[in-house]
């Protein structure tokens, strides 16, 4: 049977955590998710919430794996960044 290699990351501000598998091919979003160990260890994930992506395109967890491929898993941001840029444009002046 042809496999795949792909990654998971999920980031924190502190670490990040880059799992490495290989699957079958033909595997999902949702099934590499689910089999790289990533939901046991950072049990604040909330799929049906945060969404997900291959090398910074958005993907629905239903999205057919690639050789080669990186998951990403967004987090929320921590601040609006345009409300960022504003405070910091402020302070240069």
């Amino acid at each position: 049977m042809a496999e795949i290699k792909i990654q998971v990351c999920y980031a924190l501000p502190e670490s990040t955590s880059l799992l490495e598998l290989t699957l079958p091919l033909g595997s999902t979003i949702k099934q590499a998710i689910d089999g790289s160990g990533v939901l046991l260890s950072f049990p604040e994930i909330d799929l049906s919430v945060q969404k997900v992506g291959i090398f910074g395109k958005l993907k629905p967890l239903e999205a057919v794996l690639h050789d080669g491929d990186r998951i990403e898993i967004y987090r929320a941001l921590q601040a609006d960044p345009m409300e960022s840029r504003r405070r910091r444009a402020k302070h240069k002046t």
